[in-house]
């Protein structure tokens, strides 16, 4: 081959139009290099190049320099990532769980299409029209496509109750999915509201709880953002909006490329008396950080458990044409005091950031309020008792409630780990739960009189040897009263409903219990809403 042959391609694609040899370039000169070494990739690329693919590849890489917040999500992941803040989906109205390769009904939703056929708790759908859903391995991931679909669609489901297999022809609906997952008295004045997620409609879910626990003589009030990672930036502004006055800021957000926005309740709140307590932890981010934030500045409510999460980055969605988003960090949020939310990130790094929640438990934050040291640059004032409060990423709790791991055994742990408490739960009721309904007709009696009996003990024992979780004797009495208590939990939301578990459940939560301690004490509630410190205060 001569050196003129050799030359020729290379010729070409320097003569290829919006070549730049520079690599600080322009935006217009960035967008038309990156197209362009698509192209080359394309034309000349010794293989077949699945340019779909490379896109994807050149957004993803593209994102990673940014935040960690900065993402891309495919077709499939964008439906997912989505439906649980709209909503609503369309859908048969079960939940489910797999036990032994087998789709087993825990639930059908009240008024739902499985519900107006006659499927029941504990029936095992083995098949939904052609395709066999049970005993072929099959996960939950591609179960739950199959029995989803349009509304006023059709399916033909095979199911095993008992020792008989009935069919069952289920015309799919709407399906709403709650953000609420409890609300309910705890005392003759205290009520209690939990709250999942920040979606479409949980401000108007909130309300109707709040509503309904006044009209039960609810005076003050637990809210339960624990876990809760977050949502609609819309939802958590109504939500704040019904426990402050009007013009009191909720939020503000600033972005170099974005407008500023300020964020002020436009009315007095439904709830504007009362004491409250808001719940977090480490898990708490995002809206769950605004809510708690606005009520914590505007001195309105004390926060209690642990420093939250520390998301305050702005996304807002792109859909680009084939159902894929980016969403993209275009502002940071700001609670009324002035402090940014997020907690400190490099620039994609992103595996230190994701490890930061190990790093508190390493570096010992998590059960010891004496391990977080703030420098006084990070100092602000709520705005009207001008009591002390931490910006510096995530939202400082008034007070501190370490987690607690006296119950924790590496036994629990790998019974957790293994599905085997659950499985043990659902192979339960299949067997009691006619005799359960009969001998405990509601849900007092059941809270107040069942007890896990040492031969369901056993048989969880049993349960967890047969997934090769052996017996650890000083695990086990270690763990016992929790393992009780969720099992207690786990079988009251399998006979009544969701929020009894926690009702439940509660009784064993130290941040829940501190924060009745609190509501029930005038004198520390509002020594602390006040900013008046004494000697062994932990924040």
């Amino acid at each position: 081959m001569t050196m003129k042959k050799i030359l020729l391609p290379l010729l070409m694609l320097m003569a290829l139009p919006g070549y730049v040899s520079a690599e600080v370039v322009s935006a217009k000169e960035a967008n038309s290099k990156l197209s362009h070494a698509q192209k080359i990739i394309s034309m000349y690329y010794v293989d077949d190049v699945d340019n779909g693919k490379l896109v994807t590849d050149a957004i993803v890489a593209m994102l990673k320099d940014l935040d960690p917040h900065s993402t891309y999500t495919n077709p499939d992941e964008t439906k997912e990532l989505t439906t649980p803040l709209e909503g609503k989906f369309s859908g048969i109205g079960i939940s489910f769980n797999m036990v032994n390769d087998s789709v087993y009904v825990i639930s059908t939703i009240a008024g739902g299409p499985s519900e107006k056929v006659g499927m029941l708790p504990g029936d095992r759908i083995v098949s939904a029209d052609d395709t066999i859903l049970s005993g072929v391995g099959r996960g939950r991931n591609e179960i739950t496509p199959v029995l989803r679909g349009p509304k006023g669609s059709k399916v033909n489901l095979k199911v095993q109750r008992g020792v008989r297999q009935i069919d069952f022809k289920v015309t799919r609906d709407d399906i709403p999915l709650y953000s609420v997952d409890a609300s309910y008295m705890v005392d003759g004045k205290t009520g209690y509201i939990r709250i999942a997620r920040f979606a479409e409609d949980t401000a108007k879910e909130v309300a109707q709880a709040i509503a309904k626990l006044k009209s039960k003589g609810m005076v003050d009030l637990i809210l339960d953002l624990e876990d809760n990672g977050g949502g609609y930036l819309g939802s958590a502004y109504e939500i704040a909006g019904m426990f402050l006055r009007k013009g009191d800021m909720i939020v503000y957000t600033r972005g170099q490329k974005m407008p500023p926005a300020d964020y002020y309740a436009t009315a007095d709140g439904m709830f504007g008396d009362g004491k409250v307590v808001v719940l977090v932890n480490q898990y708490s981010a995002s809206a769950s950080e605004i809510l708690a934030g606005a009520l914590q500045d505007n001195d309105r409510g004390l926060v209690v458990g642990r420093r939250t999460f520390g998301k305050g980055l702005v996304q807002r969605p792109f859909l680009l044409p084939d159902g894929s988003m980016i969403r993209l960090t275009t502002a940071r949020y700001y609670t009324p005091s002035g402090r940014c939310i997020q907690k400190p990130y490099t620039s994609g790094d992103r595996k230190e950031y994701d490890l930061d929640i190990l790093n508190r438990f390493n570096s010992g934050e998590l059960s010891n309020a004496d391990s977080v040291h703030l420098p006084d640059s990070l100092r602000y004032t709520t705005l009207r008792s001008k009591r002390t409060v931490y910006g510096g990423g995530g939202i400082m709790p008034d007070r501190f409630v370490p987690i607690d791991t006296t119950m924790y055994s590496d036994y629990y742990r790998d019974l957790v780990a293994k599905g085997v408490i659950n499985q043990y739960v659902l192979s339960y009721m299949d067997k009691n739960r006619n005799a359960l309904k009969k001998k405990y007709r509601n849900t007092d009696k059941f809270i107040k009189g069942f007890e896990m009996s040492p031969e369901m003990v056993s048989g969880l024992v049993e349960r967890g040897m047969k997934d090769s979780v052996m017996l650890d004797s000083a695990g086990l009495e270690r763990s016992l009263p929790m393992i009780k208590t969720i099992v207690k939990g786990l079988l009251l939301r399998d006979l009544y409903d969701d929020a009894y578990y926690f009702q439940v459940s509660n009784g064993m939560n130290p941040v829940f219990l501190k924060a009745m301690e609190l509501i029930n004490n005038d004198e520390e509630y509002y020594r602390l809403l006040n900013g008046i410190r004494k000697e062994g205060d932990n924040t």
